[in-house]
């Protein structure tokens, strides 16, 4: 069950006591009501007629109790404790737990020292100790506790009844969110519309891009096609290129470039002019065996 749902059954229970008690028996639904451990929440229970009747009489301190709980916190009962009664423990640590939230609506991050003096604690350890066992065990806040920056980093916070004239800036603040929520709503379907229009560019892009490619690859293939026909009727025709066996069996030729011609002829013509006399063991003659100009 949550906290929520706690709530409700809590003040349902504490609204018909009330409505069913007079005078000073209202006294005791007080001080039942504000020191019961689960219970945070105190407007509805205030606005039972039979509690105005408490106005003027000489029980009506402890409607201011009442009243505190609902919108005070520990340092508007030590301002005023003069004039109210004197706090059970009970009480007294429920109005701490509801300063810590009341504090937690401004501000999610509170610093310890702040918190030591609102609280009326005089060391770290017993404020660590107080906020986790409860504040955080209690369900109505979940934060960090941050040692070395001496702060409470509040995640959740329980809300507290609605002070008189914080409703006009609650809806002025929800004015104020909506206002901007409309803004941004107006900004994110522009982005919409945007991206739907730079996706239809894109696309119609990319369409091109592929007729393109489609086009091109066609003509290569073409291309392709017509000089494979041109090299199919220059080797398979009759009498079109010799055949590699033939081609093989003939001497291969050996032609000088023409820039070399006059070289050639300095070396082989002007410088050997005689011819080379071979020794044969057969005849034991000298042979005469004239110069290739080309082999």
């Amino acid at each position: 069950m949550d906290i929520e749902q706690k709530q409700a059954e809590f003040i349902d229970h504490f609204v018909k006591q009330a409505s069913a008690q007079k005078g000073t028996a209202l006294v005791s639904v007080i001080v039942e009501a504000t020191s019961h451990p689960s219970l945070f929440a105190f407007s509805e229970i205030l606005a039972v007629p039979t509690f105005a009747e408490l106005d003027g009489t000489e029980n009506s301190e402890y409607l201011e109790v009442l009243r505190l709980f609902a919108h005070g916190t520990w340092s508007d009962y030590k301002s005023n404790s003069g004039s109210l009664p004197q706090l059970v423990p009970d009480q007294v640590l429920k109005l701490k737990q509801l300063t810590v939230l009341t504090l937690a609506e401004t501000n999610k991050v509170l610093p310890y020292d702040q918190l030591m003096l609102e609280l009326d604690v005089t060391n770290v350890r017993e404020l660590e100790d107080f906020l986790i066992n409860e504040c955080m065990y209690a369900g109505i806040v979940r934060g960090k506790l941050d040692q070395l920056r001496r702060c409470f980093e509040i995640q959740f916070a329980t809300g507290r009844d609605l002070r008189p004239g914080q409703l006009g800036s609650m809806i002025e603040t929800l004015s104020n969110w909506l206002g901007t929520s409309d803004n941004l709503l107006i900004s994110i379907q522009d982005k919409i519309k945007w991206v739907d229009n730079m996706s239809e560019l894109d696309k119609k892009h990319r369409k091109e891009v592929e007729d393109k490619v489609e086009e091109l690859k066609k003509s290569i293939s073409a291309k392709a096609e017509v000089d494979f026909r041109g090299i199919e009727e220059i080797y398979f025709e009759p009498g079109g290129v010799m055949d590699y066996e033939e081609d093989r069996s003939r001497p291969k030729r050996y032609f000088l470039p023409f820039f070399q011609l006059p070289l050639y002829i300095l070396k082989h013509v002007l410088f050997l002019p005689f011819s080379l006399f071979l020794f044969t063991e057969e005849s034991m003659w000298f042979s005469w065996r004239p110069m290739v100009l080309c082999s």
